[in-house]
Parts: structure tokens; C-alpha cells; sequence
């Protein structure tokens, strides 16, 4: 089989994914700008590398089946600081992907929606909304693999990635919550797939409280096994203190540099 490259290799999702997925027999290329924390799996290379170094990307994916990109700025930061791993290193992924003939599995968010409300029920191809500029990114993210299957024919699959830890820790995550264990499979469901086309997976584990719906899992073939339920009686009440936050599906990170005098209305469109 071929190798698969992981971007983001030193973060806590690379991490876990380096082990899960070297347990699982794939032959790995882990590369971050931060040095690797931890023993390198077996099976799996490491090499740091920045998402900006294009000339290095591209040889990092020689001969890879396919590219796994959770690298890159992960929470809210100023846009100068998110532009360039962010924007020109997703760049340099899909160009990689496009000469190696790769399929690419985009780490998205679901910060790209964030604005919309708590509450309201969302398929995959609803508006996009990001709560920030880091969401604007996973957004731009997200376009770019529309483009470059359209005109190119990579095949990519966008993980709208939710509230991705060990255990949930407030109440928001009873509706965003996605276990280690069911991300994992994800993953490996996204590699395995014969085909996909570009899709769009929400990153949700099986939570009844979840605000996503429709999306590609079929053709990728997975289904979460886990759920945030069985935190509800110790979450329920742990809300976020503004209400921006508790209002919107992004959370906290719509309340950041939050500057609007009223709530936007919840028509994207609408005056007010």
C-alpha cells in the first residue's frame, strides 16, 4: 500500500491519529513545524516541515496515496498569523495532491457554520457562516477542494470537524462532541472508501442532541459508535457565560473580538 501523508503530526489530533492509524498497518509520513512529542510510531516517518515550504510539501507527498491535512493555526488567531499556513500551505496540499494523484482528507470545522444558531438543524450544504478567521480559512479550505475536484479531479473529503477531545466539557459538546475512537475510524473510512468525490462529513459522534443532519457518510461508509449522552447530567447546566456564545453554534469562538452592538439576525441576509 501506498504511504499517507499526515500534516499536523505534532498536535493532539495528529498524535492520536500517528498511533491509531500505524496500529492499523498504514505506512505513515508525519510532518509539523513543531518537533514530535512523542516516540514515533512504528511504521511511520517523521520530518518538520513548514505548510509555507511548497518545494518540501510536494516531496513529503511523492508516491502518497493520500494526504491527511490537520495541520495549520487550530484556534482563533489575528488573520496575518492564520493567512499563511492556513491559506498558501492548503495551497501547496492540493497541488502536492494534484500531482500525486492523492486523494486529500481536509481536517474542516465546524466553525465554518458558526453563526448560525444553536438549535437549528444544518445539512451539509447550508450557508456557510464562520465565526472567525480561522473558521473563514476551514471555509476557504473547503472551496479549494471544490475547485480542484472540478477542475482537476481530486477526490477530497472535508471533516467538519466538531468538539474533538477525549470527553466533552460543557453543554455546547453534547451537541458537537466527537470521540477519539470514532474520528479515528473516520479517517480510516475516508482512506479505505473506493471512491468520494468531494464530500462533505460532519465530524460528529452519534449525540441525539447534534444539529448536523445530512452529509456524505454514506459514501465514505462510516457511523459513529459514541456518544456525548452520557455526560448530559454533569454538562447540561455548564454554559457559556455571554450570550453570543450560548446563542450560536461556534461557541466561544463567536464571542472573540466579538464587536456587533445587537445579535446578528439569524437570516444571513436579513437587516435584522
Amino acid at each position: 500500500m501506498k504511504p499517507i501523508l499526515l500534516t499536523g503530526a505534532s498536535g493532539a489530533l495528529g498524535r492520536m491519529l500517528a498511533r491509531e492509524l500505524a496500529a492499523a498497518g498504514m505506512t505513515l509520513r508525519l510532518t509539523d513545524i513543531a518537533a514530535f512529542p512523542d516516540a514515533v510510531p512504528e511504521g511511520c516517518s517523521f520530518i518538520r516541515a513548514d505548510l509555507n515550504d511548497g518545494v518540501t510539501i510536494a516531496r513529503l507527498a511523492e508516491g502518497c496515496a493520500a494526504i491527511l491535512h490537520f495541520g495549520g493555526i487550530s484556534v482563533e488567531q489575528p488573520f496575518e498569523d492564520i493567512l499563511g499556513p492556513n491559506l498558501r500551505g492548503l495551497f501547496h496540499i492540493y497541488e502536492a495532491a494534484r500531482r500525486e494523484k492523492a486523494r486529500v482528507v481536509f481536517a474542516s470545522s465546524n466553525h465554518t457554520i458558526g453563526f448560525h444558531e444553536q438549535g437549528q438543524s444544518l445539512d451539509l450544504d447550508c450557508q456557510f457562516r464562520p465565526d472567525g478567521f480561522y473558521g473563514l480559512s476551514k471555509a476557504y479550505g473547503e472551496l479549494m477542494g471544490r475547485l480542484y475536484w472540478d477542475k482537476h479531479g481530486v477526490e477530497n473529503v472535508n471533516l467538519r470537524i466538531g468538539t474533538c477531545l477525549p470527553e466533552p466539557r460543557d453543554a455546547r459538546a453534547l451537541s458537537t462532541w466527537l470521540s477519539y475512537p470514532d474520528l479515528a475510524r473516520l479517517v480510516r473510512a475516508c482512506v479505505a472508501a473506493e471512491r468520494t468525490g468531494h464530500a462533505v462529513v460532519w465530524g460528529a459522534s452519534a449525540n441525539p442532541a447534534s444539529w448536523w443532519a445530512k452529509d456524505h457518510r454514506d459514501r465514505i461508509g462510516w457511523a459513529p459508535r459514541d456518544s456525548a449522552e452520557v455526560y448530559r447530567a454533569r454538562l447540561e447546566g455548564v454554559l457559556h457565560p455571554d450570550e453570543v456564545g450560548r446563542r450560536h453554534q461556534g461557541g466561544a469562538f463567536c464571542v472573540a473580538d466579538y464587536s456587533r452592538p445587537t445579535p446578528p439576525p439569524r437570516d444571513a441576509f436579513s437587516l435584522e
